[in-house]
């Protein structure tokens, strides 16, 4: 009786241990996909900022266009009103 139990006990703890050992792998692919997702991300985040750094250069040039172009519609303006010798 006692050899029965004690068997039965091994193949409980086999159990077990198959168990864990599943656990374990099924933990080490999860860290591997969040390792994957955070790599991800950075990448991304170094996207938005390259983005957002090109719209910068962008907005600025447009103001600069704009600028010129009120300077050329000021002086058009003023040439049509300045009397002509």
């Amino acid at each position: 009786m006692a050899d029965q139990t004690q068997e039965l006990m091994f193949e409980i703890l086999r159990k077990l241990q198959a168990d864990i050992t599943t656990i374990k792998e099924g933990q080490r692919d999860t860290r591997q996909d969040i390792a994957s997702l955070r790599n991800y991300m950075h990448l991304l985040q170094g996207d938005f900022n390259n983005m957002r750094g090109t719209m910068t250069q962008v907005l600025d040039r447009l103001d600069r266009i704009e600028n010129r172009l009120e300077l050329r519609e000021l002086q058009e303006a003023q040439a049509r009103f300045e009397p002509h010798p």
